[in-house]
């Protein structure tokens, strides 16, 4: 098996909005699934027992070869990953899809985008960027292996709202 390659910190966002928007559901001993931001998807997630390999059917997680925010995301919910509920929390409702598009993936500035809606609506964005930090360097320390890769990443649902 291979090891993970270290997603961009944006996934940690997401992840994070994920949990906040409770959107992460553990439906056996050793599978999930998380729900995308515009609910018009559902990952489905899947580990070894002593959780050394991990899977994910996102497209990040299937097709690039990181750890999509699902992954991620169950990490956190399964308490492998700690995080702050408070910090999580000014990240719900973000539609990550929708904004991922508008900036054509360019990652950075989505996180920044989002970052400015959440200082404005009275949020602390330095929280928030340190918080990420203190996440993404813990998984960097997991050392996850790929597990197999299952079934293909789900098709969307709702195509009129994946697209806004």
């Amino acid at each position: 098996m291979k090891p993970w390659k270290m997603p961009p910190k944006a996934k940690v966002y997401e992840a994070l909005s994920a949990v906040a928007d409770q959107r992460v559901a553990i439906t056996g001993p050793l599978t999930a699934q998380v729900q995308s931001s515009t609910r018009d998807r559902t990952y489905d997630v899947k580990w070894s027992e002593d959780l050394h390999d991990i899977t994910s059917n996102d497209n990040a997680s299937y097709w690039q070869g990181y750890m999509g925010y699902p992954i991620i995301a169950v990490l956190m919910k399964l308490g492998k990953l700690s995080f702050n509920p408070d910090v999580a929390r000014q990240l719900a409702g973000v539609p990550w899809k929708v904004i991922n598009h508008k900036f054509k993936r360019d990652y950075e500035k989505a996180v920044s985008y989002v970052l400015d809606q959440v200082e404005e609506k009275g949020g602390n964005r330095t929280e928030i960027t340190q918080e990420v930090e203190k996440i993404y360097d813990q998984l960097g320390h997991l050392w996850l292996q790929r597990a197999k890769r299952g079934k293909r990443p789900p098709k969307s649902k709702n195509t009129h709202q994946a697209k806004r």
